[in-house]
Parts: structure tokens; sequence; C-alpha cells
């Protein structure tokens, strides 16, 4: 089979919820970040075999196969095909797998995948009523996180919030609230130094029409003690507070996979080759350990074992899920995790998360010479993927 490498990634800033990039429509995002990335490549889009984009909402102006729109919005030849895959915030990440698949069994020598999230942007919704006519009030539904027209049939248990899901992980693996706002600190401090140092700087671009350069949501000025002074959010009692907890987001991203011939097209070698893929599934209650599983799975099909990884980038949906899985991981030096900062700090635009990891992990393999890097993340509704990648 072919090998399926990694070539270049960038991404928007990420900005907060109704912030700098709330006026910009998601399929508008989506198509700033495969224009650029062409650009700066100096990519034919028309060798391009695919475009495989995640998204998590899909209900607004994110509909009717937003990869499609975005490479229609982009100037790109109608002949490249796009398709939207929807794996709630393992979106892009699921793209980049699905990508991979395609360049290793020769479907594709070219892909670019990735995603877009506009958090702010995301609609309400009303279900059609029963009958016509309906002599009651009916009621919006939010579609900008968590769950909404639940199936009545699907246990109780399994729909609670993100929020109290984290809370049950927590109290499970005696996580407190120092525990958790120290992690959260942490990543403010890494994300402020990193951004200082300049590690973003050759991979984040801003967007036409906005003043945002850097991701919004972070603050270089969070301290322990300044997060030990927020409410818990979903308890009274509770360790989870809006500071130990990754914001709402808007943004999007984008990688360039191929085979190796791409290496002669473009005159360069690639970031890194994608090794080994793991995808796993836990109960939804508890759906912040989902990564465990799925990062031993990818492990195993790469070849390796934790002690011959390098780096790991883990999206931090919560403090307390993060520190989950690293308790699990008892093979794994929490050291080398996230030393650049997370998406406490950065931001989590829920369908573009997945493919910053990635692009993330491979910059920070270079920087520091690692052969091996991890990247995973866990999903609501009780889901985890990972991806290892090998540097080249």
């Amino acid at each position: 089979m072919t090998a399926a490498h990694l070539y270049d990634g960038l991404r928007t800033p990420f900005g907060r919820y109704s912030g700098g990039l709330s006026g910009i429509r998601p399929d508008d995002l989506g198509a700033h970040v495969l224009r650029t990335l062409a650009e700066r490549n100096d990519l034919d889009p028309g060798t391009v075999d695919e475009v495989v984009f995640g998204a998590a909402n899909q209900a607004g102006e994110d509909n009717r196969n937003v990869a499609r729109m975005a490479a229609l919005l982009a100037g790109w030849p109608t002949s490249v095909p796009g398709t939207t895959v929807n794996r709630l915030c393992g979106s892009s990440m699921d793209a980049a797998m699905s990508g991979s698949r395609l360049i290793e069994t020769g479907d594709a020598a070219t892909v670019v995948v990735g995603g877009v999230e506009s958090m702010s942007r995301a609609p309400w919704v009303m279900p059609k009523p029963a009958k016509g006519f309906p002599a009651g009030n009916e009621t919006l539904h939010s579609t900008t996180l968590g769950w909404r027209l639940v199936n009545p049939a699907m246990p109780a248990a399994w729909t609670v919030p993100l929020g109290e899901s984290t809370e049950i992980l927590a109290g499970r693996y005696g996580i407190g609230r120092a525990e958790q706002d120290a992690f959260a600190a942490r990543s403010h401090r890494l994300t402020a130094r990193a951004w200082a140092d300049g590690f973003y700087d050759d991979h984040v671009i801003p967007v036409p029409g906005t003043d945002l350069v850097r991701d919004e949501s972070l603050r270089p000025e969070t301290t322990v003690e300044t997060l030990a002074t927020l409410r818990p959010s979903f308890r009274p009692d509770g360790t989870v507070t809006a500071g130990n907890a990754s914001p709402l987001n808007d943004g999007a991203s984008a990688l360039l996979l191929g085979d190796e011939a791409l290496a002669d097209r473009l005159g360069r070698a690639p970031l890194a080759r994608i090794a080994g893929r793991g995808a796993a599934g836990v109960d939804p209650d508890v759906f912040g350990i989902g990564p465990v599983r799925a990062a031993e799975l990818a492990l195993r099909r790469a070849g390796i074992a934790w002690g011959d990884v390098g780096v790991v980038e883990l999206n931090e949906a919560f403090a307390a899920q993060s520190l989950a899985c690293l308790a699990d991981w008892k093979d794994l030096g929490p050291e080398i995790v996230n030393v650049n900062g997370g998406a406490i700090a950065l931001g989590h635009p829920l369908g573009a998360s997945g493919a910053r990891v990635i692009n993330q992990l491979a910059r920070e393999m270079r920087r520091r010479g690692s052969r091996w890097g991890l990247a995973a993340l866990c999903i609501g509704v009780g889901q985890g993927l990972a991806v290892v990648l090998e540097a080249q």
C-alpha cells in the first residue's frame, strides 16, 4: 500500500463565541483555509482528488456538504469532489483518517482535509409539529453544543450535559478542583509562551475582513488563584467551571495530505507519515475517556509503544477529562503533552479541532526532532479518535 503523508497544515485564529469571527459564515471560513493552503503550496487545485471536511453542526450555513461548498467558494474547479463527515468533536480528525485511507489504498494521490465550525452562528431549530395548526407553543432548540431533540428511547443517564459527564469522571478518578484549575492555568501559560516564541506564526492565518490575528480565548494572565474564584457550572458543589473547560469558538483548519510522489511536485519532504489510526467507543456518560483505547489502538497499529512517543497532542475538552485520560495512560509522561498549550486556552471550534491537533503535533515533532507522536481527542456521545504520526 502507498504511504499517506502530511505535507502542510494551517488554520484560522480561533475566535470566541460572538467574537472576532462571528461575522464570517462557516462555508467562507472553510473556503479561506482551502484557498490559502493551495496558494502557499503552489498547488494546482485541479490536481486535488478529494476534499474531506468535518463539521459537527451542519444545521445552518454549514449545511448541504460544507466541504463541497467551501471548495466552490474557494474558486476551485467544479471537477474537485468534496464530502463532509460528522463525528462531532472528532470530525476533522475523522476527515484526516478517511483522507489517509484514500491515499493508502491508491484511490487518491492528493487529498485536502480539515474542518470548520461557527458555534456563534449555529442556528436555533424547531421540529415540525406532529399535526397541522398546533394549539400550543413550540420550542426553539440551540444547536451550538450538546444534546437536542433527544430520542425518548435513549437512556436518560447517557444524555446528561457534557459538563455533568465530566463531573462524573472527576468523581470516578478523584480529580479535584485544584488539580483541574492547575491544568487549565498551564494551558494558558504554555499557549501564551508558544505565541510569544513564534510557534504559531507560520500556520495560523488571519481571516480577511476581521482584526483577529491570535486565538481570542487565550488569557495570558490566568492563574490558579483567579480560576479558583469561578463558580461551578454544572453542580452547586461541583468542580467543573468555565475556566477549566474549553470555550465555545469559531474557526477552520486544513491539512494537505498526499502520497510520496507529491514530495517531488512540491519540491520538499513531508512533515510526517500517518502511521496509525484508532477509533473507540465508551459509555456516553463518560465520553471523556474515549481517547484512552483509541490511542492504544493507534499505537498498536503503528507498531510502537508509549515509550517511543516523543510528543502528544490531546484535545482539552475539559481539564478533568484530560486528566482522566492521562491517569489511564500510566506509561505516558505528562510533560510531553500539549507543550504549546491546548484547547482550554486555544479554543475548541468542534469541527476544526482534530486537524488542529494533528498539524500542531507534526510541527512540534519536527521542532524537537521526535520520530513518533500521537494526537487524540474525545467525542460527545462516547467516542475517541487517535492518530500516530512518524516524522519524515
